[in-house]
């Protein structure tokens, strides 16, 4: 089975585990009513201990909480899904771009490649079956000939096994690359199945006071987890395209006859293994792009920094009514003293 086969079993696995977060809308009714019934009757009596006016709009909240826990698969989910899905297509459809500009340069550079092997009479022998039956037929029987197919012989073998190392790890490379991708959509498949399954218990304990932020914090965390996928078809298109100018470079340089080209293949390995440690950095880098709390701290720190220049200016404010203040009363003496 091929990996694109596997990321396509990853995505219907999330899809037919799904619907099974209805079934803890269930539980999550309950846990949600009786923290209605608590927030609406603590709002209630604080407006009515204060003498203050019952501002209706807050207590809807539980309500509204409520209806997304009913149809929690449609509303939540189905409404997420649909917003997102669009950048994950659009980021797939790149990195497919990317990757079919790749293969198609790939096999023009390793076309020329061998075409300045042959050309270069020294080394057409190793690629070659007729060139070197060829300069076997040249050569004689005597003892330097003999010497000469022989080194032919062990030059020709060498110059196979180092081919075939170099396709082997090469292959071994991309094969620890696509499992780096696949990991990672794994954990991010999932990291989305617990989030939607357990999904409406934390909607119903953000309906009670004190855990609001629980709401705020598991759409951040879906959202988070959800850009894995767009995050690193971005991060495949990046190292395709960087490949496919190296290549369209190499492509240029084949073309001078007198290039001799070089089959290390050194920058695409280093390339690959550069792929295969970003992959992991994908969840920091999705931390980035949407983050919980954030907001939170920076109200509390203007906040403060508010009550901060609030206290300042009323000290300030203070100090200067109490300077008027002493004015006018010495104002107030000195006239008694006159009269």
């Amino acid at each position: 089975m091929e990996f694109n086969n596997l990321h396509e079993l990853l995505r219907g696995l999330y899809d037919e585990m799904l619907p099974m977060s209805a079934t803890m809308a269930t539980v999550a009714k309950g846990v949600a009513g009786l923290g209605a019934l608590f927030y609406v009757a603590l709002k209630v009596w604080q407006a009515l201990s204060r003498a203050e006016p019952i501002d209706v709009f807050p207590l809807l909240r539980p309500f509204a909480i409520g209806m997304c826990i009913m149809f929690f698969p449609t509303i939540v989910l189905g409404t997420i899904n649909a917003v997102l899905s669009p950048v994950v297509q659009g980021t797939h459809s790149m990195l497919d771009n990317q990757v079919l500009d790749l293969n198609k340069l790939q096999e023009q550079k390793d076309l020329l490649e061998k075409e300045a092997t042959l050309k270069n009479p020294e080394t057409a022998y190793l690629v070659n079956n007729e060139e070197f039956d060829k300069k076997l037929e040249e050569l004689g029987w005597a003892p330097n000939d003999l010497v000469t197919m022989a080194g032919m012989y062990m030059d020709r073998t060498a110059y196979n096994m180092e081919q075939a190392t170099k396709k082997w790890l090469r292959e071994l490379l991309e094969i620890l690359f696509q499992a780096a991708a696949l990991v990672v959509d794994t954990i991010r498949t999932f990291f989305l199945i617990v989030l939607s399954i357990l999904g409406p218990i934390a909607f119903a304990i953000s309906v009670w006071d004190g855990f609001q932020s629980t709401l705020s914090q598991w759409l951040t965390r879906y959202i988070s987890v959800y850009l894995w996928l767009p995050v690193a078809d971005m991060f495949s298109a990046m190292l395709a395209k960087i490949q496919s100018l190296i290549l369209e470079r190499d492509i240029e340089m084949l073309n001078d006859p007198t290039f001799i080209p070089d089959t290390s293949n050194t920058v695409y390995v280093i390339f690959m293994i550069i792929g295969i440690v970003g992959y992991f950095t994908i969840p920091t880098v999705t931390g980035w792009i949407i983050q919980a709390g954030g907001a939170g701290n920076f109200t509390r720190n203007v906040s403060q920094m508010a009550m901060r220049s609030g206290n300042v200016a009323a000290a300030g404010a203070g100090a200067a009514i109490g300077e008027v203040g002493g004015q006018l009363m010495g104002n107030n003496q000195g006239g008694q003293k006159t009269k």
